[in-house]
């Protein structure tokens, strides 16, 4: 097939040498640069990220909430019953390793990061709401739900459908620039295409090691509370190159060894440490508050993804926080997309985007509600300190809420275990998910293809904390995010066009076909 590798493009590599050469030209000019001055680099950073979500948050805004209402769409309509596959395809994996992967390879990292610095943060100046109230504690808690719920995983679904369904329904290879068939045809093998494609290996290898770079500042908080040893970008650098290494021996061991068993690990894990929380925290409470915040969430979910703050003058939380959170996700997009769709054949779309909105969602609602709860709770009615840790280090929310409770050391250490783990499967997948596109759609490229996209992603997360620590993080985040935008939603009416093509519209009752002109 034409979109394919024409052969190994450089010695011994089976890659698309236009998308492999452009992709690795970028990310290297980005890594000189950004390493040849620091202080510059840092401003650039600073500036074209305020400039973006200056000028360009209200389309993120209106993006995102399109792409969950189209993803809903193509769930509840006629097309709701087309299989990924085929008519005779059936699930490669049963519903629980299934779950288990998309939970992993979402939003892990960020997850453990923010569950609590982020609705204690809010609540303490929630926009709308008086901080320090419950009011302001609902709309703290309405607002993380925002952010980490139905949007995020809606821009998931759109792209994981739109890929799943041009390579295994129409046998076309599993890269971004497949997803254009219907409004470029033939040209998708042409240089359109290949811009598509390095789009979306810069978006995801820069979405990825933002996640990364999160991921290693929390682990350095926590080595910092268990063994003391000092909070600095020089040990961040240590972890990054340790945990990348580790990461490529999963790398090595291919997916169902590697990233579905370290997944099936991480849920394990992760559940049991929900589960201690839940008990040794305030259990009711918790109870009562998912309840509400799910119900409160739901009933006000359009109003909450359409708010861009027109009213308010003079402030950045919008940019600092929603708009983040929106590019981030669709930076992730091609590689949790992509990934979605690797594991996702002989599934109906209506079971797709339903499991890929609601079983992530609830889960998410749930750690958040017992994690983020819990440290509200505290902040509101024990006045332990916590609103105090977070805004001195972030990075060190969970550890301090944990500190709290009986077996701290132990939890403690689960934690660390955890985001150990989710740094593993987001860079084993990212690795996975780059080095299928840069080798033009093979779903299964070599091995050493792929170690080095996963050692590529522990680069580029050590030079952003280098080059400007969390604001270079958020501006990868950002400027990945605003172009392939507009990539997402040409692709949302490519898939349209495609489903219509195979599903048309039901005749009105009584209407005779139309004779066809040599009828």
């Amino acid at each position: 097939m034409s979109g394919r590798p024409s052969g190994p493009g450089f010695s011994g590599l089976v890659v698309h040498p236009w998308v492999f050469g452009a992709s690795v030209t970028v990310i290297v000019a980005f890594i000189v640069a950004t390493l040849s001055s620091l202080a510059t680099a840092e401003l650039v950073f600073s500036r074209i990220s305020t400039f973006i979500t200056a000028y360009f948050g209200w389309f993120l805004v209106l993006s995102v909430q399109g792409f969950l209402l189209t993803a809903i769409y193509f769930a509840l309509s006629r097309f709701g019953h087309i299989r990924i596959g085929g008519l005779e395809a059936r699930p490669e994996y049963s519903r629980l390793s299934w779950f288990a992967m998309l939970f992993s390879a979402g939003m892990g990292i960020g997850l453990m990061f923010w569950s609590v610095a982020e609705p204690v943060t809010h609540l303490q100046a929630p926009p709308g709401a008086e901080g320090m109230t419950s009011a302001g504690a609902m709309r703290a808690m309405d607002l993380t739900f925002l952010h980490w719920g139905l949007h995020a995983w809606g821009v998931y679904a759109l792209v994981g459908l739109s890929l799943a369904y041009f390579h295994f329904n129409r046998g076309l290879p599993l890269t971004i620039r497949s997803a254009f068939q219907p409004l470029l045809g033939r040209h998708i093998n042409g240089p359109a295409g290949t811009v598509i494609d390095v789009l979306a290996v810069v978006a995801t290898l820069f979405g990825v090691a933002t996640s990364l770079g999160l991921g290693v500042s929390q682990i350095n908080a926590g080595l910092h509370y268990l063994a003391g040893i000092p909070v600095s970008v020089p040990v961040q650098l240590v972890l990054i190159v340790g945990i990348t290494l580790v990461a490529t021996l999963s790398v090595v061991a291919g997916l169902d060894r590697g990233i579905k068993r370290l997944s099936q690990l991480n849920l394990v894990t992760a559940l049991m440490l929900l589960a201690f929380v839940l008990l040794a925290g305030p259990t009711l409470f918790l109870l009562k508050s998912f309840v509400q915040h799910t119900g409160h969430y739901l009933q006000n979910l359009l109003t909450l993804g359409s708010w861009t703050e027109t009213y308010v003058r003079d402030t950045s939380w919008q940019a600092d926080w929603t708009v983040f959170y929106w590019a981030w996700w669709i930076a992730w997009s091609p590689f949790v997309g992509m990934f979605i769709a690797r594991i996702s054949r002989g599934r109906t779309v209506r079971e797709f985007v339903l499991g890929v909105l609601l079983v992530p969602s609830v889960f998410t609602f749930i750690w958040i509600t017992v994690f983020g709860g819990t440290a509200v709770h505290e902040a509101l009615f024990m006045d332990a300190g916590i609103v105090e840790q977070v805004n001195r280090d972030v990075s060190t929310a969970l550890f301090a809420l944990l500190q709290g409770y009986p077996f701290a050391m132990l939890t403690s250490a689960l934690a660390i275990v955890l985001i150990f783990v989710f740094f593993i499967t987001s860079s084993d997948s990212g690795s996975l998910v780059i080095d299928i596109i840069t080798s033009g759609g093979r779903l299964n490229p070599p091995v050493a293809q792929r170690v080095f996209w996963a050692l590529g992603e522990g680069v580029v997360a050590g030079v952003l904390l280098v080059g400007g620590g969390l604001v270079a993080l958020r501006t990868a985040a950002i400027a990945a995010g605003l172009p392939f935008a507009i990539v997402l939603a040409v692709m949302a009416w490519c898939l349209w066009r495609a489903f219509s093509a195979e599903v048309p519209p039901p005749r009105p009752a009584g209407r005779p076909p139309v004779a066809s002109p040599g009828g």
